[in-house]
């Protein structure tokens, strides 16, 4: 079969190209899945460079996020048939197992899983949209409605949400999310054509940190917090870090939520516990996914509630360039590998 392979860690020049790489055979338990879509996260990148704490093993091929059709089933598969469509949900938690981290991944024509990880795809929803769903959104949906408790009801009208680092995979997400509930849905992004791109997913106002502070355009728009509880957002979404997290606890009107996932841009910021206690703010933390979580998405994408924008299609023998312009950031939304 044709797969994108690595044999060690660095750039995306160690990305190698195979056009005879040994098919996979499904064995008991397990399924080969004729990969439909599979999409690009920046954890791919991580894995590719190298993370401290873990072992990948080599040769690998990456890509967690895919969705395709089964194209043989292994013994003591029961339930499952060939042609079956399907959304592989990525993690097994015990035993620790990551699709294109721990064992090979979608970055190929085929691709051997678990059967306990599929979860069966309406007819209605693309591997595309699939495809786009578990690292990014769902890590997304965890945050903000599992874990942050924002209803999606549209009963949060009158309420305020801001998303930092809006225009990636989670950030879109979330965008939606917000929207959804009838909050207003504030954003930041890098340049106006990715707000105006934001706006058209539901966001009702942008700030361009490029060009501005995006604490002193966010205080413009809702004014300072103050203690008598005017001012401020009810709700930021911030997977970034570094030194936009004191400005975020800052931003928040009082018993705001402070969500975070990530900390792309440093994971160690100062925090003025004063704002906490004083403001009685609520910091959460969300790590990954759940099946629930994938399972609440795709009916979400079947009722047409949500649509994740792809930017980017490439195919498999340019695996290359996409991974070039995820780690560019110049994609708006998920960059789509198409074996």
């Amino acid at each position: 079969m044709k797969a994108q392979v690595i044999q060690s860690h660095g750039g995306i020049e160690q990305i190698t190209f195979e056009a005879n790489w040994p098919t996979p055979t499904a064995d008991a338990g397990h399924v080969i899945i004729k990969v439909g879509a599979c999409s690009l996260n920046y954890h791919d990148l991580f894995t590719l460079r190298g993370m401290p704490g873990i072992t990948v093993p080599m040769p690998i091929i990456m890509g967690i996020d895919m969705a395709g059709s089964i194209a043989e089933i292994g013994p003591d598969v029961e339930g499952w048939k060939v042609g079956d469509r399907v959304l592989v949900d990525p993690l097994v938690l015990n035993p620790y197992q990551l699709l294109g981290e721990t064992v090979n991944g979608g970055l190929a024509e085929y691709c051997k899983v678990p059967v306990t990880q599929l979860i069966p795809l309406p007819d209605s929803v693309s591997y595309e949209q699939a495809a786009a769903l578990p690292v990014a959104y769902g890590t997304a949906y965890r945050m903000m409605v599992t874990r942050g408790g924002l209803p999606l009801d549209g009963s949060a009208k009158g309420k305020k949400v801001f998303v930092l680092g809006a225009s990636g995979g989670v950030g879109t997400c979330c965008v939606q999310l917000a929207k959804l509930s009838g909050a207003e849905v504030i954003v930041a992004a890098s340049s106006d054509d990715k707000l105006e791109k934001l706006r058209e997913l539901g966001a009702d106002h942008g700030i361009n940190y490029k060009e501005q502070d995006f604490i002193k355009g966010l205080h413009e728009h809702v004014g300072k917090p103050r203690i008598s509880g005017t001012g401020g957002v009810d709700m930021i979404v911030n997977f970034t870090g570094g030194d936009t997290w004191v400005s975020s606890i800052k931003s928040l009107k009082k018993g705001g939520k402070l969500l975070t996932c990530g900390a792309t841009a440093g994971f160690d910021p100062k925090t003025d516990l004063r704002y906490i206690w004083t403001f009685e703010l609520t910091v959460l933390g969300s790590n990954g996914w759940m099946r629930e979580d994938l399972h609440a998405l795709l009916a979400l994408v079947e009722k047409g509630d949500l649509n994740p924008p792809v930017d980017m299609r490439y195919p498999l023998e340019d695996t290359a360039q996409a991974f070039a312009a995820l780690e560019n950031r110049s994609a708006f939304g998920k960059v789509i590998v198409q074996p």
